[in-house]
């Protein structure tokens, strides 16, 4: 989904800190992908490294995303604990 949120000005902050939160893990998620064919593309070990470094960064930061989602959209705590 792209693009802006229909009506923003009519809606309220925390729908719209959970926009940022979800938006930020969509970036977290895709930077690990990157960083991860980065790191199985590069020949050179001590470069390979330092990418597989900054991939793990990103999860640690997709995980904290994921915690906060879960602690502010009960419903979606819900889903990320139990779900069909």
């Amino acid at each position: 989904m792209t693009g802006e949120m229909e009506g923003r000005d009519n809606i309220s902050d925390k729908t719209k800190d959970l926009e940022r939160a979800r938006k930020s893990l969509m970036e977290e998620l895709e930077a690990i992908n990157w960083y991860q064919e980065r790191a199985e593309n590069t020949k050179n070990a001590e470069l390979k490294r330092i990418i597989e470094h900054n991939r793990d960064e990103e999860k640690e930061h997709a995980a904290m995303l994921f915690e906060w989602i879960m602690k502010n959209d009960a419903k979606q705590g819900k889903a990320f604990k139990k779900h069909d």
